[in-house]
């Protein structure tokens, strides 16, 4: 029997395994992991997000598995370094972001104890779960998604528009917009 799944998932079993194991399952005490989906998600910016999924072994390689403390000493070196590397998306604006967003990173994680206990208070560590009927349905960004992005944005974060920010937010559990097809639907009737 074939499990029925949100209209986005090609048959691309990266996409499929993105879809079934990470995609709306909330990620909590996990800020490796809640790092590596901003830059992620940041590095989508104008792509495919199949296009990132399929490198994203390459740029836990490239970006020293995701570990801010490391990115954030990050010198002009690396950076043409990683200009040359064929594995990751060669944007000079947004592999400097990365080490922006690991020092930003680094300052939230002294001021909250977390990046995680900062994030998830936007939604009181509780997921916010939605009913679409069709992937259409799903909006691209909220007023929440907005909040959180000019909040990032004033923290020194870049690539972290209010879209960037609901497609985190969907990415790390934040939001549920599995559609009501899916058998991942934490909504069903």
């Amino acid at each position: 029997m074939n499990k029925e799944r949100c209209a986005w998932v090609s048959e691309d079993p990266v996409y499929i395994a993105y879809h079934d194991k990470e995609w709306g399952h909330p990620v909590f005490d996990d800020d490796r992991y809640l790092f590596e989906m901003l830059i992620l998600e940041g590095a989508q910016a104008g792509l495919s997000w199949v296009t990132i999924l399929k490198r994203r072994e390459n740029y836990r390689r490239a970006f020293d598995n995701f570990e801010p403390a490391i990115i954030a000493g990050y010198s002009e070196e690396k950076v043409e370094a990683l200009m040359q590397d064929e594995g990751i998306i060669r944007n000079r604006r947004k592999i400097e972001s990365v080490i922006k967003n690991a020092i930003a990173f680094e300052q939230v994680q002294k001021e909250f104890g977390s990046f995680d206990q900062y994030i998830w208070g936007f939604v009181d560590r509780t997921p916010i779960v939605n009913r679409w009927e069709k992937h259409e349905d799903v909006p691209a960004q909220t007023d929440l998604s907005k909040q959180i992005s000019k909040d990032l944005k004033k923290r020194g974060f870049s690539f972290v528009g209010p879209v960037i920010c609901y497609s985190f937010m969907q990415a790390t559990g934040m939001v549920n917009d599995h559609t009501t097809n899916c058998f991942l639907s934490g909504n069903k009737k």
